[in-house]
């Protein structure tokens, strides 16, 4: 006859082991802390890059339809800004205000988009375009991507 005897540890409990302790379950909880940490400023950066790339394509949209209108018209004046300007983007929330300078237009214009106070861009800074195609991220300019 045999006897077939269950191995019981010290404390008379089997050990089943299954499940996590509490310190694994922390140490996990920091290391995500800590990759959030260091990838949410990053995202956040990336996104207002990107804003202020639409922001000055659509200035460049903008001064291209401001050429093709004085062709047409054959002169330059605050006719030329039909329906151009005011808040960008023009759905959704907000970020920057398009205004033109000088007033009345000539030849000689400026395109600037101002960041709205209290939104994601605030403090961003100004971007100017003009008419030498000039690109200025408030006192950084350049003909390439200086404003980025």
């Amino acid at each position: 006859m045999t006897n077939i005897h269950k191995q019981i540890g010290y404390s008379g409990y089997s050990h089943d082991n299954r499940g996590f302790t509490l310190i694994e379950l922390m140490i996990v909880v920091a290391i995500i802390g800590i990759i959030a940490a260091i990838a949410i400023p990053s995202y956040q950066g990336y996104i207002e890059k990107g804003h202020r790339t639409d922001t000055m394509s659509e200035l460049q949209n903008i001064a291209a339809t401001i050429k093709s209108r004085k062709l047409a018209q054959g002169r330059y004046g605050n006719s030329l800004l039909t329906d151009l300007g005011g808040s960008f983007p023009s759905q959704g929330t907000a970020l920057y205000t398009i205004s033109f300078s000088p007033d009345p237009l000539t030849a000689e214009w400026t395109i600037t988009a101002i960041p709205i106070a209290g939104t994601r861009m605030a403090g961003d800074g100004a971007l100017t375009f003009d008419h030498r195609g000039l690109k200025c991220r408030d006192d950084k300019c350049g003909m390439n991507d200086e404003w980025k």
